[in-house]
């Protein structure tokens, strides 16, 4: 490798780059807040096993996580090379050869897998697993075939919290992770279809199947973001019933979601791109709001 110029990205951030490090740690962020509602609702005792739990679970989700996004740049060297976005990753740029990220991402996600099975549980193995294996084997090469490659890739970004939640010593068998599951699954979708709308040109030059492609008005975007929020509208409805919540996050949730709405219905009426780009920061701010309240209201 040769020596970075000024304009050439040090090793340090090309490696950053390569695991996705910016975008990993909102996935540690939700792995934790899971674990933190399991240590909630198993009576919130601090111990020294518990904060080793913590960091188990976290290390190895971190690890499973860089994994698969190594070996999703490796598997989309040469779409990357044609998005002015992410033309200067490492990969596409060669300033990483494909062998070394390949073995890289090899020995993350054995590190991941294995750590969680040894340290935490076989569940916490699987769903890191799990994760691997549709992020990297069924969305990547999905994107290419279908546009329904943005619900297959939510799921790996909705197992986290599940991942956290099992760290705390509970099981998948009650109706807690799934939840979990569900608001984290739903909430990628309006946020997903901005970010596609907006940058729907460099996806269509990539050859990658999206919801927005040849949606030049933006309406059809716009309709699948006021529908996926309506879902997040009535998601906090059975929290009270299910024991999981009072009743301070349902009216909370759900009014986070009209804002959701109401940006979404206000770019399809202006159609600017400036108003797609508030309904995308809109859902940036839904997820911290949403995930305090229902902190503060877990059961």
């Amino acid at each position: 490798m040769s020596k970075p110029t000024e304009s050439e990205p040090s090793l340090k951030e090309d490696l950053s780059t390569l695991i996705k490090l910016r975008l990993n740690t909102f996935v540690l962020i939700t792995a934790f807040f899971g674990y933190l509602l399991g240590w909630k609702s198993a009576g919130a005792h601090f111990t020294m096993e518990s904060l080793w739990m913590l960091f188990h679970t976290i290390f190895g989700t971190a690890a499973s996580a860089f994994g698969a996004a190594v070996f999703n740049q490796v598997m989309e060297v040469e779409s990357d090379a044609r998005m002015a976005r992410t033309s200067n990753r490492p990969l596409p740029a060669r300033r990483i050869l494909p062998s070394y990220a390949f073995g890289m991402g090899w020995a993350l996600c054995a590190i991941g897998i294995i750590h969680l099975g040894a340290m935490i549980s076989f569940e916490a193995a699987l769903l890191a697993a799990i994760t691997i294996g549709t992020y990297v084997f069924i969305y990547t090469p999905m994107k290419r075939v279908s546009s329904v490659n943005t619900l297959i890739g939510a799921i790996p970004g909705a197992i986290p919290p599940m991942m956290g939640w099992v760290g705390a010593g509970h099981s998948l068998s009650t109706a807690a992770p799934w939840f979990l599951f569900a608001l984290l699954f739903l909430w990628q979708l309006p946020h997903f279809v901005a970010i596609n709308w907006l940058c729907r040109q460099e996806y269509e030059d990539a050859n990658y199947e999206m919801w927005s492609n040849g949606d030049t008005s933006g309406k059809r975007s716009a309709m699948l973001y006021i529908m996926f929020s309506v879902l997040m509208v009535l998601l906090p409805l059975p929290c009270p019933a299910l024991g999981l919540t009072g009743w301070i996050f349902p009216p909370i949730g759900m009014l986070l979601a009209v804002f959701l709405i109401l940006a979404a219905l206000k770019f399809l009426k202006t159609r600017e791109r400036v108003d797609m780009r508030k309904a995308f920061f809109a859902t940036l701010l839904y997820l911290p709001l949403a995930l305090t309240a229902l902190a503060i209201d877990w059961n």
